[in-house]
């Protein structure tokens, strides 16, 4: 039987016909959104750092004002210049260079790009704005990068942007715990989103933080069925902590957790 070389002009014909066709990327609004405690923040991250690591312009939009999650993010030593998410919701209308100029860039990492809350600030640091303004920041955002990654907040009812990018989003991944306190969680916040404007057909449930002693059976209890199921993971718990989370998942105990990113971001984005 002969054997062909890797990357030869030769290869076996078998080869060819078994192999997947490549998928195209699907641009668009993902948003991350669940009960708290869910692992939103992490999953958002870990899914924009995969797409940029593999070269595709990507937003990360931190919606949460209650608790600024970029200084959570990476170490403020690795962020070019300091800008502000409210700076540009505050605008009587948000645009496209406004949101540019208050881009917050990386040094290690030049495909992503976040915009998000700074440190100290609250809700109202800055002018209450509208739905308007929210909305003009989504459609914006979709002619500056392919791919804009949503980080919701779980408490919806006052937070306007993650309602808005909800509803807008063309994905959305639905967060949740295998306990009783998440399934609580969606019993209540789900009523509010029941209106024409949510498509329920665009939501993937996803089981977060799953530890090795729920066994599938616990988890379909509590949530029913679910698209993807995020594992527990030490290492990534630790980088969480450090607020380091865009530093690479290296340890075994990893594999699972980056696995069943890679399958969320085929999914979603073809990526």
């Amino acid at each position: 039987m002969l054997n062909f070389k890797k990357k030869g002009i030769f290869t076996h014909p078998s080869a060819e016909k078994d192999a997947p066709p490549e998928q195209e990327p699907q641009d668009g609004i993902l948003a991350v959104w669940g009960s708290p405690g869910s692992g939103k923040t992490v999953t958002a991250v870990k899914i924009a750092k995969h797409l940029a690591d593999r070269k595709k312009n990507v937003v990360l939009l931190l919606c949460d004002m209650t608790a600024p999650m970029l200084p959570c993010i990476c170490p403020l030593s690795e962020l070019e210049g300091e800008h502000s998410l409210g700076s540009i919701l505050a605008a009587a209308h948000v645009t496209e260079p406004l949101i540019k100029h208050n881009l917050v860039t990386l040094k290690k990492h030049k495909y992503l790009t976040i915009l998000g809350m700074k440190k100290g600030e609250n809700e109202y640091t800055y002018p209450p704005y509208e739905q308007v303004q929210a909305q003009e920041l989504l459609d914006n955002l979709r002619k500056i990068a392919p791919f804009v990654v949503a980080d919701c907040g779980s408490y919806i009812a006052n937070d306007i942007l993650s309602a808005v990018a909800l509803m807008e989003a063309d994905s959305v991944l639905r967060l949740a715990n295998a306990d009783l306190k998440s399934v609580s969680y969606l019993s209540s916040q789900l009523p509010l989103l029941r209106d024409s404007k949510w498509d329920a057909e665009k939501q993937y449930k996803v089981a977060g933080n799953v530890k090795p002693r729920q066994a599938g059976e616990q988890i379909g209890q509590a949530l029913g069925s679910v698209a993807f199921t995020l594992t527990h993971s030490p290492e990534l718990e630790e980088q969480y902590l450090a607020g380091n989370l865009l530093a690479d998942l290296s340890l075994k105990d990893s594999r699972q957790f980056r696995k069943e990113i890679e399958k969320i971001c085929r999914e979603v984005f073809g990526v």
